[in-house]
């Protein structure tokens, strides 16, 4: 039910981090569990169906499917698992409404600004159903007033929904503001963990 930041500089392992969890890359050694049981090996469909979901710093949406279709996609597919296109259209339309693309509903994919296809990443990831969101980036390229407003999407949704959130941001606002723990890798080790406040007090982060 937390929101947790994942920090670090280009090449510290945040992305790597997701994949692996996402069943996306396999690690050479250790174990990932998600709700007591371990997910090690499992292809990226089967983890996603277990609750798990994430977006890609690089948007991937179906660009020639409306945004509505690529909403009913994630919720089929994923772990609400709903047998029908309109059963998977009823459940998706509060999610299309909560991230601001009721309006686009019937566009295609393609027609949407950055902002726009960063929203639909996002609602994509809820619409599967996964419990853990893994947000990497959404507000990478996005004017100020952009982050503003994806940080108050980001915030309802997870209050409405009680979703935990794990968010890769470089935007330092938007980690500092949004969420309650961060965690700092460097190489691929993590040499941090606290508050936003402890975070930016820790001489090893910023040394």
């Amino acid at each position: 039910g937390a929101i947790v930041g994942v920090m670090g500089a280009n090449g510290a392992g945040k992305t790597t981090l997701f994949s692996l969890v996402a069943g996306n890359a396999r690690p050479s050694s250790g174990d990932i569990r998600f709700r007591g049981r371990s997910i090690v090996g499992l292809t990226p469909d089967r983890i996603c169906r277990l609750g798990v979901a994430r977006t890609f710093q690089i948007v991937k949406p179906f660009p020639a499917l409306t945004v509505r279709e690529n909403l009913r996609t994630a919720a089929m597919f994923g772990h609400a698992a709903l047998r029908s296109a309109a059963a998977a259209d009823q459940a998706t339309q509060p999610v299309l409404e909560e991230v601001g693309l009721a309006a686009v509903a019937d566009q295609p994919a393609s027609t949407l600004t950055l902002s726009g296809q960063k929203r639909l990443e996002i609602a994509r990831a809820v619409a599967t159903g996964g419990r853990l969101v893994m947000l990497d980036e959404v507000m990478a390229g996005l004017t100020p007033t952009e982050v503003g407003q994806m940080l108050q999407t980001v915030r309802g949704l997870h209050e409405r929904r009680g979703l935990t959130l794990l968010v890769i941001e470089h935007v330092m606002r938007a980690l500092m503001e949004l969420c309650e723990r961060i965690v700092v890798l460097h190489y691929g080790k993590q040499i941090a963990e606290g508050t936003p406040t402890q975070i930016g007090r820790d001489a090893q982060v910023h040394g």
